[in-house]
């Protein structure tokens, strides 16, 4: 699960927030004073929410905001005629005084959705081989030279192929190899 970064001035209140959060069963919280620290905490961790009010010593919160890190999103409290105003790609806000339950629910909210980027993120598909790279290469050799494609225009054509067969591209040069070898 991703990390907690509460980044308010008071460390009083930042405490509460860290004993709610600890009581309902999340374990990577760090509370930091200023907007500096919450960005430096962000570069030694993979992911997860910056909780802050407007204003920091250091910072604005659309400034920190612009600073943060792909896989991390801001909790913002605010005052309740400010919250509606506030939406930003990468924000939530929620009204001060906060109801506990709610305010757990939201960060759990917020850190699976960012979990889920994450699974993505690592789930993408792994790079081709050295035998699937020969392949398309041969197959890119064997268009340029036969139908004078640039080596571009080979790879495009290999794509394309692909795309409109529903084949990864490997099994479409498979596929061109095989047609050429067979018409001679």
């Amino acid at each position: 699960m991703g990390s907690i970064i509460i980044a308010l001035p008071r460390k009083d209140t930042a405490g509460k927030i860290k004993e709610i959060l600890l009581h309902h069963g999340f374990r990577d919280v760090v509370v930091v004073p200023t907007a500096a620290a919450a960005l430096q905490e962000t570069g030694r961790l993979s992911h997860g929410i910056i909780i802050s009010g407007t204003k920091l010593s250091d910072m604005d919160y659309t400034d920190l905001l612009d600073c943060l890190p792909r896989y991390f999103d801001l909790l913002l409290l605010d005052t309740t005629q400010n919250v509606s105003y506030r939406r930003q790609p990468g924000l939530i806000a929620v009204t001060m005084p906060v109801r506990v339950l709610e305010f757990v629910d939201t960060v759990n909210m917020m850190l699976q959705n960012l979990d889920r980027q994450v699974v993505k993120r690592k789930g993408k598909k792994p790079r081709r081989t050295e035998k699937e790279e020969n392949y398309i290469r041969n197959a890119k050799s064997v268009l340029m030279e036969r139908n004078h494609m640039t080596e571009e225009e080979a790879f495009r054509y290999i794509q394309k192929s692909s795309m409109d067969t529903g084949r990864n591209m490997t099994e479409t040069a498979q596929m061109i190899l095989t047609l050429i070898y067979n018409e001679i």
